[in-house]
């Protein structure tokens, strides 16, 4: 039996929070978007995948392979780099074989083969008239893992103000080069899209059927953006934002995540024994002053100290899915009543993809932090070389505390620190920021789901904006981060469309609880 791993939108974890002011990683010009097989890249167009045994433990029927991609599509003579995929065939039933539809679980920093081996039940129903085919990214776990050599902390050398941590933050820039290898300056959203052509070709798809998840939703964009021709069904769930730049993502997370844990105290004071009672107003004050109280003074178990940062990170966590709830209630319960954070902050501990599997270990620990670093700089056109001064930029983070905290006294503070996870880096590519209603888009279904605390229902308005009239909007009325796995409703509009393609014109809506 596998350990069940829910994909989560990495980008704005209370995880990745807590090390994205150290991280960043190298960026290289993004290749010229929209451009297809030709100019030496025919070769990569024309090979095909040998479908064997997985080295790891998969379902029955699940077989992996691999491609070769450019490490740089723009100047395919520097070289290529190996692609993991996975497929399960489609078990027949319903009608004719529809092709390949192609699922990305999001991150940046996510398997998609590992989350398909973990449990591809959900998508039964799809898979009856498609191949499930699912990818590793370039740079993401069983495809040339970046990594910046087993942690992400700052030095424990580095003193306490703000030049030393600036300092420090170059420092870590140098060791994630040094143990990523040559694909990291290759990195980015724009790269993985013109690698999904080629996995499109590479399958025998004239279009590309695809469903993606949290930051899955920006990579199907871009790709559409870059081959609208090459668009077949495409559905994104749990959209992500395109536009807005890093201090405005990371301060709409924090209203996102706060509207989550409103959601999760109503909830919780309507059941017997919340141990927060059933006044949610003081519910969410009695939270504050947790966090509040273990930063003053942190529990230990088992020889760690539990701060407040600890349960911002494990109630984060706990709120991307209902499910996970009474998990959440009991662990608030015994960290109030007993003192006691084990329940709690198990909640809060990602699973070690490298930890999967019979195959050798060769995924390093911090490769999905690594990776989400890579990718979201890559695709942050704002900043420029390090030219401010170290008391500027520590002028400019206390100016933000307020705004910050108003969004939210727990969540605004973690958040805040992510502004910092790009410092100092050569801005990435603008191609993002640019989309703009692109000329030839088919019809796509975007789901956003209204309690989702990882990516804000106004990000699937603002896409859809992006993406023109084509786009068409599903209104999720329920909680959780994306809607497929968790409603019926989402999920048979979704399979509707990609199995059918019936897409009505204008927003769309789902009950919650449906």
């Amino acid at each position: 039996m596998h350990r069940s791993r829910r994909f989560r939108s990495l980008r704005r974890s209370a995880a990745a929070a807590t090390a994205a002011a150290g991280v960043a990683a190298a960026l290289a010009a993004a290749p010229s978007p929209g451009a297809a097989a030709g100019d030496g890249l025919d070769r990569f167009y024309d090979q095909r995948v040998r479908w064997g045994a997985c080295q790891r433990r998969v379902p029955d029927g699940m077989r992996c392979g691999e491609i070769a991609v450019p490490l740089d599509h723009a100047d395919p003579a520097k070289g290529s780099i190996r692609l993991a995929l996975a497929r399960i065939p489609a078990t027949g039933g319903g009608g004719p074989r529809l092709g390949s539809v192609l699922l990305n679980y999001g991150g940046p920093g996510g398997s998609g083969i590992e989350n398909l081996a973990a449990d591809p039940k959900p998508f039964a129903d799809l898979g009856k008239r498609y191949d499930l085919v699912t990818f590793d990214p370039r740079g993401v776990a069983h495809s040339e893992p970046v990594s910046c050599g087993g942690s992400l902390e700052l030095d424990s050398a580095a003193g306490e103000d703000a030049a030393s941590q600036l300092a420090a933050l170059r420092l870590l820039v140098r060791r994630c080069e040094l143990h990523s290898g040559p694909v990291l300056p290759y990195i980015g959203t724009v790269h993985v899209a013109r690698d999904l052509d080629v996995i499109r070709q590479v399958l025998g798809d004239p279009k590309l059927n695809y469903l993606g998840f949290s930051y899955g939703t920006r990579l199907g964009a871009v790709y559409a953006a870059q081959f609208p021709g090459k668009t077949g069904r495409m559905v994104l769930d749990g959209v992500d934002t395109l536009t807005e730049p890093l201090t405005e993502q990371a301060l709409v997370s924090a209203r996102g995540q706060q509207r989550a844990l409103d959601g999760f105290l109503g909830w919780c004071a309507r059941r017997p024994g919340c141990v927060y009672g059933t006044n949610t107003r003081t519910a969410k004050e009695k939270v504050n002053d947790l966090v509040a109280r273990l930063d003053a003074r942190p529990l230990v178990d088992g020889g760690r100290y539990i701060t407040g940062r600890d349960v911002v990170a494990a109630v984060a966590a706990a709120l991307y899915a209902p499910a996970t709830w009474p998990a959440l209630a009991d662990g608030l319960r015994r960290i109030e009543r007993d003192a006691d954070p084990s329940a709690l902050t198990r909640l809060g501990e990602p699973a070690d993809p490298a930890d999967e599997g019979d195959g050798p270990r060769r995924i390093p620990v911090d490769n999905a932090e690594a990776a989400l670093a890579a990718v979201n700089c890559a695709d942050d056109p704002d900043r420029g070389e390090d030219k401010a001064a170290p008391a500027a930029v520590e002028q400019e983070i206390r100016g933000l505390i307020g705004e910050f905290r108003a969004a939210s006294k727990i969540f605004g503070p973690s958040q805040l620190m992510t502004v910092l996870s790009c410092y100092g880096r050569p801005a990435g590519t603008d191609f993002i920021r640019r989309i703009d209603r692109p000329a030839g888009l088919p019809r796509m279904l975007l789901v956003g789901t209204r309690g989702d605390p990882a990516t804000p229902y106004e990000w699937t308005e603002e896409t859809a904006r992006r993406l023109g009239r084509s786009a068409v909007v599903l209104d999720h009325k329920g909680e959780g981060h994306t809607g497929y796995m968790t409603s019926p409703c989402v999920r048979d509009f979704v399979n509707h469309f990609l199995v059918d393609g019936g897409l009505p014109s204008g927003t769309r809506a789902c009950p919650a609880g449906q």
